[in-house]
């Protein structure tokens, strides 16, 4: 993977967008992050050019250098419009109506279920900027921010159980439940199944053992 050079070195300043005004130029630079996005999915930052984008998006650099200053500006602005779609989706969480009326167990298995397929979903972008975060510090910061929020949501569903859940800290046993689902999905999306095991399976059954396997850290024996 190649170096981000200036993601050290760049100021707040040099990494703020200037947002379009005009519809036709809206247009044009939605395109532009739809495209960084598709670029990222198809070769990771390596294939991250803002020449690769304007060819992609079908625009003249101009209408980039109208808007970033730089190439790492211009992939931050990526990283926020994927994420965007991340969070998009991640509204589940905050749907009562989604969560209502289950039995405790399988409140935890279709939490554990929502987390995990959001991100197998977007498993092409996540794997792009999970890599690069490593030497990215700026979407390390960011990352970790949208993580401990979505930590948030995860646990303000799995609480809702509380009671049956058989640990003396029961925030923190759910906490520790979404740091366990959560990371092993990231390194099967970054490295692949095999990765963590030498018997890979495939995602319904990744799903499902992820979410029988909290089940019974938190609720024990619980029925159902």
């Amino acid at each position: 993977m190649a170096a981000v050079g200036d993601a050290e070195t760049n100021s707040i300043d040099d990494l703020e967008v200037r947002p379009p005004k005009q519809q036709r130029s809206r247009e044009a630079w939605n395109r532009v992050l739809d495209a960084g996005v598709a670029i990222l999915e198809d070769g990771g930052y390596d294939a991250f050019t803002i020449a690769a984008v304007c060819e992609r998006a079908a625009v003249a650099p101009p209408a980039i250098y109208a808007r970033t200053t730089s190439k790492d500006a211009l992939f931050l602005a990526v990283y926020e419009h994927g994420i965007a779609s991340i969070r998009d989706e991640q509204k589940v969480f905050a749907d009562p109506a989604h969560w209502s009326g289950m039995a405790p167990a399988a409140l935890v298995r279709e939490a554990v279920a929502q987390l995990v397929g959001i991100s197998l979903r977007h498993r092409r972008y996540l794997r792009a900027v999970v890599l690069v975060s490593g030497v990215h510090p700026e979407v390390q910061v960011r990352g970790e921010r949208y993580v401990h929020e979505l930590a948030g949501l995860f646990a303000g569903v799995v609480l809702d159980a509380q009671d049956a859940i058989t640990h003396e800290d029961p925030k923190r046993a759910v906490l520790s439940c979404f740091g366990s689902s959560f990371s092993t999905t990231i390194l099967r999306l970054a490295y692949g199944p095999t990765f963590t095991s030498p018997t890979p399976v495939d995602d319904d059954v990744f799903v499902a053992d992820l979410g029988e396997s909290a089940v019974r850290y938190l609720l024990g024996n619980c029925p159902g």
